[in-house]
């Protein structure tokens, strides 16, 4: 009789912001013998802990995690680099008899390992000094002219400069990574709104004002990894145009906004098992692992 493969397991567990994904991951990577590898595009910045929402030092020294604090806020750091790392690190955890978790919220990180996106060659630096000098409009109007599909957040430069710099969307196959399991977090509008709501204020009892203002006064505001919600969203209040409970109000709204484009890209993957009790999750895993 043939022995049976060796199997290699990937459980994936995404889900928007402040949905819990990470201390449900905790839980499941600590029953079953797992180690997190993060799929967050925030949390790879070193030195950006509160504004990020990481796992605190208790839970990353209980479970291991890996592709938290990869790189600082003025190195570059894109999707590509990213499935790199992540592919070595699925390795890494599979070769210790372990379970690797695949935890985030940033949809294009989890694709490119899901469906093994495959990347252009980097543009040339004098490519994007020409392209930084472009507005979103004139971005926009290059990717209509050239055919290409706008990216999810048509608005921001960085993603259109990216987008005109790849030649569109990076090209994937069509079938889902082998032996894997996805598993998403779904809560009703009004529970993920209180949340996000309790979240920002959280960060702001945590000391993101303080945070925020050590990270400018290294690096200013002008760089991406500065444009991220939770710190842009501050920025009114730091420089004294803003009262704090204004600002707040803005960042609530921004990571809602950004939950919900999460939402949209989430939406598209039919093969996600969308939960929203811990006792589905543990059922679910089990049976994936004793097929």
């Amino acid at each position: 009789m043939a022995a049976e493969p060796e199997r290699h397991p990937l459980i994936v567990i995404l889900g928007q912001t402040a949905s819990g994904k990470s201390e449900l991951a905790i839980e499941m990577a600590t029953r079953f013998n797992g180690e997190i590898i993060s799929a967050d595009s925030r949390a790879i910045y070193k030195n950006m802990d509160i504004g990020t929402a990481k796992p605190n030092l208790a839970a990353r020294k209980r479970i291991k995690h890996h592709l938290i604090d990869v790189v600082y806020p003025d190195q570059p750091f894109n999707v590509s680099d990213y499935k790199k790392l992540a592919e070595e690190a699925i390795v890494n955890v599979q070769e210790k008899g372990k379970i690797p978790f695949l935890v985030g919220g940033t949809g294009l990180y989890i694709d490119s390992v899901l469906y093994n996106f495959s990347f252009r060659p980097k543009a040339s630096a004098a490519i994007r000094d020409q392209l930084e000098t472009r507005t979103v409009a004139q971005l926009k109007d290059i990717i209509f002219r050239s055919g290409l599909d706008l990216p999810n957040n048509p608005e921001n430069r960085r993603h259109l400069i990216r987008t005109v710099e790849a030649g569109g969307v990076p090209s994937k196959c069509s079938v889902i990574r082998p032996d894997t399991l996805i598993i998403g977090i779904q809560l009703s509008p009004e529970e993920l709104k209180d949340r996000i709501t309790h979240r920002i204020y959280d960060m702001i009892n945590a000391g993101l004002v303080d945070e925020i203002k050590l990270l400018t006064s290294q690096y200013g505001w002008d760089l991406p990894s500065m444009q991220l919600p939770n710190y842009k969203a501050l920025r009114p209040f730091i420089e004294k145009q803003q009262p704090l409970s204004q600002v707040i109000n803005q960042a609530i709204t921004k990571e809602r906004q950004y939950s919900k484009r999460q939402a949209v890209w989430f939406k598209r993957n039919k093969s996600i098992h969308w939960v929203n009790q811990q006792i589905e999750v543990v059922d679910i895993i089990t049976t994936f692992l004793n097929k």
